[in-house]
C-alpha cells in the first residue's frame, strides 16, 4: 500500500531566487539550488513548472527539467533564469535526490508575487540576497 512506502523528509535542500546584473547591465533573475547539508547529494533532478492565472486566465508554462550527477555538501548551483513576467504564477520547482542511497523528493512552490525585492533576505552559503524557500 501507498501508507507503507517510506518518504523520508527533505532537510536542509533549499532553493533561492536571486536578483543579479546581466551582460548588459540588466538586471535578471536566477534561481539557484543549494545543497545545506555536510554531504553530498547525487543524482539530482528539478523539474520546473509555472502555472495560475493571468488577466483571469489560466496559464501554463512548459515544463523544464535539469539533472546534476552530483552537488558536493554546503555548496550551490544556478539552475535557471526566471522571468519577471513569470512573477504572477506560482513557480514550482520538484527536486529529487538520492542520499546514502535513499531516494528523497520534495516540492518547493514560489507563490504568485514572492518573488520581489521587498522579501530579499540573506542566502546562506552565497553572500547575496534572494528569495528563500526551505
Amino acid at each position: 500500500m501507498i501508507k507503507d512506502i517510506d518518504r523520508p523528509k527533505v532537510e536542509d535542500i533549499a532553493l533561492a531566487a536571486v536578483p543579479e546584473v546581466g551582460e548588459g547591465q540588466e538586471e535578471a533573475w536566477y534561481i539557484y539550488l543549494m545543497n545545506l547539508k555536510e554531504e553530498k547529494i547525487s543524482n539530482v533532478l528539478i523539474s520546473s513548472r509555472g502555472y495560475g492565472k493571468l488577466k483571469d486566465e489560466e496559464v501554463k508554462t512548459s515544463e523544464l527539467r535539469h539533472f546534476l550527477e552530483e552537488l558536493p555538501g554546503n555548496s550551490f548551483v544556478k539552475i535557471e533564469p526566471i522571468m519577471e513576467e513569470l512573477f504572477a504564477l506560482n513557480n514550482q520547482y520538484w527536486v529529487s535526490f538520492y542520499l546514502q542511497d535513499k531516494l528523497y523528493d520534495k516540492k518547493y512552490v514560489f507563490l504568485p508575487e514572492t518573488i520581489q525585492k521587498s522579501n530579499l533576505t540573506e542566502i546562506p552559503l552565497m553572500g547575496q540576497k534572494g528569495v528563500l524557500i526551505v
